[in-house]
């Protein structure tokens, strides 16, 4: 579809309701069009899609009351020859969210979908209609793909502020027209309350908008849905969500910082001190507010994949599910990190790839280290792969090594890793004849982007285990952390694959979508 269709499209999409309207009431029932109009749900939080697997794609929404979720979709912007698919009922139990499945939808093309839903009790009353767009990937011809990825969205006290433009990197990257979007983790900071107003170093107020959700730290269902409720608000994210199907992962911010299973929560701010507990509260909400499909042999596992083509793999991992406690990151043995399922399941999966290039989406960086800074925790220890020393790998790094070891010894060609959670972007090129520690590995690239809307903070320190070569920094050595998004400093990544040449272009992109850094990686044959 050209940039100019897409534009008509998008304007037809904030406005449009042909092929759903509300049947024509009668000038003699007056009194009952204001009963009808009042009955009529809303759609405060938008449309969405995600998931894309082969011919399906999952469509999910959200109505302020109890009501049919009701979707087409077509082919065509003019919505002729359209499938009806009837979705959830929206109830009070999942804050109202639905979503439905579409199956059998036509390969290598772009697909139109609107959402509405109907009043429970009176089928003729109906919500408006909104409409937004999927590519559905063709799984055996090349195809140019385009796609993005960022994360941290709303930390650190940054919210939504409509006299700065909103979370603005949403409408930046909605730009580049990508096949879809790549949500590297903390899409909500669940123990970040925000405040009305934040006095900047310039004199100047930020002012959020706040809920009653985000004024505490979430320890319920509610409150976790709230969050998720909170960054729907904005309207770039609602335009982008329409436009762009999601993939999501999280990371600790969803629940609370730098959390692992079994952890007591020393935070007096916290009734609920169980993280576990909070943890399971919070995978409900995030599974009720994203169009993430669950897998019917283990309905709560996040980590999954999907193929675009045969150029491109993408493999989305849950790096919080299955780590063990956060320590001094040396046992000599190893220690969870992805855990051992979840390693099986990878390993089988790339092996069994044949796409020329394989995304894996890592919700944490592998060589910049990021200490567990939380006072109820030991001094010394860390939060992600890395412990911050040279030598052979231990810790949570050995899971890795053995990892690229086996990319290594099964030729698993054109590996790239994509990440987010440290607020700043860099691009790093793993050369194992640089390596400290651990050699046993092809050359890979990591790019790390973010933050969506939070602070800026960085650069941090790298360890030199698996021989990182920091080929670029977006931020300035020494710089004040917790720079505002004010500052500008928000940035996101984007792929570009070339079917003819299947050369995959990898950079980084600031708050206004301008380019910052760039590499086109040529594919191993």
């Amino acid at each position: 579809m050209s940039r100019a269709s897409r534009r008509r499209f998008l304007v037809g999409a904030a406005a449009g309701t042909a092929g759903l309207a509300v049947p024509r009431i009668l000038r003699a029932q007056a009194p009952a069009v204001v009963t009808a109009e009042r009955r009529r749900p809303l759609l405060p939080s938008g449309i969405m899609a995600g998931d894309i697997d082969g011919d399906r794609a999952v469509i999910w929404s959200r109505s302020d009351r109890p009501a049919q979720m009701l979707v087409e979709w077509s082919t065509t912007e003019a919505f002729r020859d359209v499938h009806r698919v009837t979705g959830e009922v929206a109830l009070p139990e999942s804050d109202h969210t639905a979503r439905v499945e579409l199956a059998g939808l036509p390969q290598g093309q772009t697909i139109f979908y609107r959402v509405q839903f109907q009043d429970v009790g009176d089928a003729a009353i109906r919500s408006e209609a909104l409409t937004g767009r999927i590519v559905v990937p063709a799984r055996e011809e090349r195809r140019d793909v385009t796609f993005v990825f960022s994360g941290d969205e709303a930390g650190q006290g940054w919210g939504i502020n409509p006299e700065r433009g909103g979370y603005r990197l949403y409408e930046a990257m909605r730009r580049q027209q990508p096949d879809f979007f790549i949500h590297s983790g903390d899409q909500i900071y669940a123990d970040g309350p925000l405040q009305a107003e934040v006095k900047l170093d310039d004199g100047t107020i930020w002012k959020n908008v706040v809920t009653e959700a985000k004024s505490k730290v979430c320890e319920t269902v509610a409150d976790f849905r709230g969050a998720f409720a909170y960054n729907l608000m904005d309207e770039n994210k609602r335009r982008f969500a329409a436009d762009v199907p999601f993939l999501v992962q999280w990371d600790d911010h969803e629940v609370r910082n730098n959390w692992f299973p079994g952890q007591t929560i020393g935070d007096q701010r916290y009734q609920q001190r169980d993280a576990s507990l909070l943890a399971a509260r919070a995978r409900r909400a995030m599974f009720d507010f994203n169009p993430i499909r669950r897998d019917p042999f283990d309905p709560e596992r996040l980590y999954r994949s999907f193929a675009f083509g045969p150029g491109l793999d993408v493999f989305m991992l849950d790096e919080r599910s299955y780590r063990g406690p956060n320590t001094p990151n040396r046992e000599e043995g190893g220690a969870a990190f992805l855990g051992a399922d979840q390693i099986d399941w990878l390993k089988t999966r790339l092996k069994r790839s044949r796409a020329t290039w394989k995304v894996i989406a890592s919700d944490m960086p592998i060589s910049i280290v990021v200490p567990d800074g939380n006072p109820d925790v030991e001094k010394g220890t860390f939060e992600a792969w890395a412990n911050g020393e040279p030598g052979k790998p231990l810790g949570r790094e050995l899971e890795l090594a053995l990892l690229l070891k086996f990319i290594r010894d099964n030729n698993i060609r054109n590996v790239v890793w994509v990440t987010a959670d440290v607020h700043y972007p860099s691009a790093t090129y793993y050369d194992p004849a640089k390596a400290a520690g651990f050699a046993e590995f092809k050359p890979f690239w990591e790019i790390v982007a973010g933050p969506l809307n939070a602070g800026t903070f960085g650069p941090g320190a790298i360890d030199p285990t698996f021989g990182p070569d920091v080929r670029f920094v977006g931020i300035p050595e020494g710089m004040k952390q917790n720079r505002s998004p004010a500052d500008g400093l928000q940035f996101f990544g984007r792929g570009r694959l070339d079917a003819r040449t299947n050369v995959l272009t990898m950079s980084l992109h600031d708050i206004d979508g301008r380019e910052v850094w760039s590499t086109a990686l040529t594919p191993e044959t």
